[in-house]
């Protein structure tokens, strides 16, 4: 029996050892049910947008990794094209990556993309949602989703994103968080 434990917990310190030296870090873990942690971030045209501004609505908040990259302008293309039946179901569509302004603005307009994308150049923003790949100097955003209900609560989490598959399942998730109350 004690071989066996020390036989997992040596390897586990080992990589949690590793990972500190490295400088990567494990991120925060939120949970459906939980109140949605706040931020203020500007956008892509420098406007503000802090989640408390969007109390009242639905917010899909999606994380991802890299503008104008392949499966990052497939998911915002889809919800490009969704954001009219995802607006009629009251909510509004938020993307966050840790790219630069400049950045966001130019994948904005190359893809007519409708919704701000939030400038996170800290990944702050992101850690506090459990979405940021932070490895010595390089971070980046996590594909992730989460579903935060008109009085800020998270109701959905997607840790596993499909880009091309993921703004219909978007869809049908509100309408069914939206038909249980």
């Amino acid at each position: 029996m004690t071989k066996y434990v020390l036989g997992l917990l040596i390897p586990t310190v080992i990589t949690i050892s590793l990972w500190s030296r490295l400088g990567i870090t494990r991120n925060h873990e939120i949970r459906e049910g939980e109140r949605a942690p706040s931020f203020n971030l500007r956008d892509q045209d420098n406007k503000s947008h802090a989640l408390l501004d969007y109390r009242g609505k639905w917010v899909v908040l999606y994380f991802y990794p890299k503008d104008d990259t392949p499966g990052c302008t497939k998911e915002a293309c889809s919800f490009r094209d969704n954001i009219l039946g995802i607006r009629e179901l009251g909510a509004e569509v938020l993307g966050v990556s840790v790219d630069s302004a400049d950045s966001h603005a130019r994948f904005a307009r190359k893809y007519s993309l409708p919704f701000p994308l939030l400038i996170d150049a800290n990944g702050e923003t992101a850690r506090q949602y459990g979405a940021i790949y932070d490895f010595i100097a390089f971070k980046f955003a996590k594909r992730h989703t989460i579903l935060i209900d008109p009085e800020g609560k998270i109701r959905k989490i997607y840790r596993k994103v499909d880009p091309g598959k993921h703004s219909p399942e978007v869809i049908a998730e509100l309408k069914r968080l939206q038909a249980r109350g």
